[in-house]
């Protein structure tokens, strides 16, 4: 979270989490854009006046479900802790910040107590400030030493873009401090001629989990002085670290901590967030560690209107003669037209490449038809372009030269674009937490912001903009993490006893799991046992076992055919489902189609192609249970909780036309079927809750088929996940349970959490569930409803009403609620791989 912003005064920060919302209806007046946008007045590009303008005439104003108003809050201000160097506090006086928010001083003042914090206030609100200023004034300190290589500090960041934006905010904020600060990215594209002066002499060292995993512990002798002078270590938007990624990254963390006492030092963490539930929670989760919690905001905000947008029902018909609603993507590109038409300057998020790109081209081109010259002020920002030309962007959004920008998410963790006047977020991108992180990039000191939702043809999309309670009313989501998993736990055991021999005082270390799975790594001469330690037995590099940001196995190469160029990796969990022989496969805003999909040889070839259609896998899916932890009566059914095993297979792809979505057909498959050990939450109905809820034997497996499809879909809603994170399944007589039965699984070996979140919250997430089938203005089943774009059956058989009234009757008997089961799963083995570079 870059603070380049701060350099030149406050800006305002988009809080989701402070001072309660306030609902506001508008009356939406017609207006007529022609021209070059207008330059107005404050009043003419308030929030309220573009919106107005936004949804002038009567079409436009209906698709407006809700808007909500934020009221603008004062700044508080503090000092900085007595214990900050003046040099430090001068540095940052130099670059006009006179006094720090109140939450920037505090988080600073944990931090030069030795305490671990975390800091967790809205998004722009200078939190880089807060941990920065204590990290330089101890490197400050530390290069005062007679002797020795003085204070050292790292800093982790999910992405290399963070991690070098991060460094060029450093430097110029201790330009004034000289060589006593020498910050240096080290990740995988840092030359190998420059990683040698980086463990040597850099002082503060940016760089990703990925990177600390596989390239700094494991080679941690050569990283001695740098470990033994640590003091800091900076977790940056750390509420990405959720799901098994985030299970493996607390593991990395907690083979850090143990090197670090090797070397006799004992690091403080600085964790950074703008939307994280339970903070303090979360991050003692994260490190294994107390934390502290700053989650006060000081900093100031104008005021903010929040738009929930549906586009209109189109007279196209998609599967099974379904209403087709008008895409995300064509309903965001007018949008952006229109308020680059208004001269308002603006950022449309949209979760896929293609999509940032062809919202920049239809904007583009409609706006080539108002002036030529307005074409050339909208652009698309993207992963895949050059750090420079990204930096171009930026710098010409800031200055007004570009007036708006189609962006993925590489521009919503942190990179400095604050100070625009609205954001267009096409599609719910998820999560709450993206969500305000994404409309968190609007808002300028006194004139506020605008954010608009646009929602997609989906279960949960439609279920939000119909209830802006559980957007607005609701806090983000809880960070879902499960570092015992020993699935993620495994690997890491052999990481951390290659690294030092493991002893019986790390079981605390590592958590309770640790004292089954070690016995079990040893039968599987993994690790051998010498008196009470037990040593990496193997020739491979142990931390070569996983991947931290998959969950291990060799990952499929695409390769250009023709050219034997590698375009990069695809996890093997996803290869059947993204590089199937005919997918189309996006790489830094090229399409490409899959030709040849080698399974032996773990080769995609591809070549380039621009088919007028995108591709969506889908497979056959089976559940059997292995072990039942939870169970509790629903009425006469029941909930479940435990492991299961899946056992799944692609068997074809549809295509769709990627403005519409409308599906132009479907071609088979013949892939062989996978299996998967994952936890798995699911309930079960008797014949007597059938006869009540009036459905028939001939119905039952279309209602219990269209319940699973949307209660995967409203899953997100209650769960840190994508609903592809998760999958499901239905049987009108299962052979486990002997009744009927909806499974919904993690997508994950051993599980990642979320089926766990299900069982916990089961009563108000199946009811969200039947509310969204309800309130679909469709007839018989849509992709707004119970339709799911993955389905392996072709979306046969759903029945809509069905399935509203078995979920009602299943509510009846639901408990108030379902306390959190006990996480268990069979221990794994796991396989050397080769993962892709951090």
């Amino acid at each position: 979270m870059a603070f380049n912003h701060l350099l030149v005064g406050a800006h305002d920060a988009f809080c989701a989490l402070s001072a309660a919302p306030v609902t506001h209806s508008m009356p939406m007046a017609t207006y007529s854009t022609t021209g070059r946008p207008p330059r107005g007045t404050a009043a003419q590009h308030s929030p309220r006046a573009v919106l107005d303008r936004l949804a002038g005439g009567s079409s436009r104003a209906e698709r407006i479900t809700h808007t909500e108003h934020l009221p603008p809050r004062p700044a508080s201000y503090a000092v900085w802790p007595h214990q900050v160097r003046p040099e430090v506090i001068a540095a940052v006086q130099e670059a006009g910040i006179a006094h720090p928010w109140s939450h920037q001083a505090q988080a600073a003042e944990h931090a030069l107590n030795g305490e671990s914090v975390v800091v967790s206030t809205g998004t722009a609100s200078g939190k880089s400030l807060g941990y920065l200023v204590p990290v330089l004034s101890t490197l400050l300190d530390g290069s005062e030493a007679p002797n020795g290589r003085g204070a050292t500090a790292l800093y982790l960041a999910p992405t290399k873009a963070l991690a070098a934006d991060q460094r060029r905010a450093v430097r110029a904020l201790a330009a004034p401090l000289g060589r006593a600060v020498r910050p240096a990215v080290y990740d995988g594209d840092t030359p190998v001629e420059e990683r040698e002066w980086v463990r040597q002499y850099a002082n503060y060292v940016l760089t990703n989990p990925d990177m600390l995993h596989r390239g700094i512990l494991p080679s941690h002798p050569r990283w001695a002085s740098f470990l033994r002078a640590l003091r800091y270590v900076v977790i940056d938007e750390c509420h990405v670290y959720r799901g098994v990624f985030g299970s493996h990254v607390a593991q990395v963390l907690r083979r850090l901590r143990r090197l670090c006492a090797r070397y006799g030092s004992e690091p403080v963490f600085l964790l950074a967030s703008a939307t994280a539930a339970e903070p303090a929670l979360a991050g003692e989760r994260l490190t294994g560690l107390p934390v502290a919690e700053v989650a006060e905001d000081g900093s100031p905000r104008g005021e903010v209107v929040f738009a929930l947008w549906e586009p209109p029902l189109t007279e196209l018909q998609g599967e099974k003669g379904a209403p087709v609603r008008r895409t995300a993507t064509a309903e965001s590109a007018d949008l952006l037209t229109d308020l680059t038409l208004q001269g308002v300057r603006s950022v449309a998020f949209v979760r896929s490449r293609r999509g940032a790109e062809l919202i920049s081209v239809i904007a583009k081109e409609r706006l080539g038809e108002r002036d030529r010259s307005l074409a050339s002020r909208v652009a698309a920002y993207r992963g895949g372009y050059l750090a420079e030309e990204r930096r171009a962007l930026e710098r010409a959004l800031h200055s007004g030269e570009l007036l708006g920008l189609a962006a993925t998410t590489a521009l919503e963790l942190g990179v400095d674009v604050a100070g625009l006047d609205a954001v267009l977020i096409a599609g719910y991108p998820g999560t709450r937490a993206s969500l305000w992180q994404q409309a968190g990039r609007a808002g300028r000191t006194g004139q506020g912001a605008l954010a608009v939702l646009v929602a997609r043809d989906d279960p949960l999309d439609t279920f939000l903009v119909h209830h802006p309670e559980a957007i607005f009313d609701q806090p983000v989501e809880s960070t879902v993490l499960d570092p015992d998993n020993p699935y993620v736990l495994a690997p890491h055991l052999c990481a951390a006893a290659a690294e030092l021999p493991l002893t019986e005082q790390d079981r605390a270390l590592f958590g309770p799991a640790t004292a089954e799975l070690l016995p079990q790594l040893e039968a599987a001469k993994l690790l051998r046992r010498r008196g009470r330690s037990w040593y990496w037995t193997r020739k491979e590099r142990a931390a070569d076992l996983t991947d931290i940001r998959g969950e291990g196995g060799p990952p499929v190469q695409i390769v250009e055919d023709g050219t034997g160029r590698l375009l990069g990796t695809v996890d093997a969990s996803a290869s059947h489902t993204t590089v199937h022989d005919g997918a189309v496969h996006l790489h830094q805003g090229r399409t490409y189609q899959v030709r040849t999909f080698d399974l032996d040889a773990n080769v995609a070839l591809v070549e380039e192609a621009s088919p007028p259609y995108t591709t969506v896998a889908r497979d056959t899916t089976s559940v059997s249970v292995l072990e039942t932890d939870r169970s509790i009566p629903w009425g006469e059914g029941r909930l479940c909780f435990g492991s299961v095993e899946v056992t799944h297979q692609v068997v074809s792809y549809l295509r769709r036309r990627l403005l519409t979505g409308e599906v132009l057909g479907e071609t088979k498959l013949d892939l062989p079927p996978r299996h998967l050990r994952t936890r798995a939450v699911w309930w079960t109905v008797t014949e007597d809750q059938l006869d009540a809820a009036l459905v028939h034997p001939q119905q039952l497996g279309g209602a219990l088929h269209a319940a699973e499809h949307a209660s995967i879909g409203l899953l997100p809603l209650f769960a840190t996940c994508d609903r592809w994170d998760i999958g499901g399944v239905s049987v009108p007589l299962h052979p486990d349970t002997l009744l009927p039965t909806v499974f919904v699984y993690d997508g994950h070996p051993g599980g990642a959490g979320f089926a766990e979140r299900a069982f916990a919250t089961a009563r108000e997430w199946l009811t969200a569930t039947r509310e969204a089938i309800a309130a679909c203005e469709c007839d018989s089943g849509c992709p707004s409803c119970v339709q799911s774009p993955k389905c392996g059956n072709g979306n046969e058989p759903l029945h809509k009403r069905a399935a509203v009234r078995l979920l009602t009757e299943l509510l009846k008997g639901s408990p108030e609620a379902a306390s959190p089961p006990e996480a268990t799963s069979p221990a794994p083995v796991p396989r050397p791989a080769a993962p892709p570079a951090p």
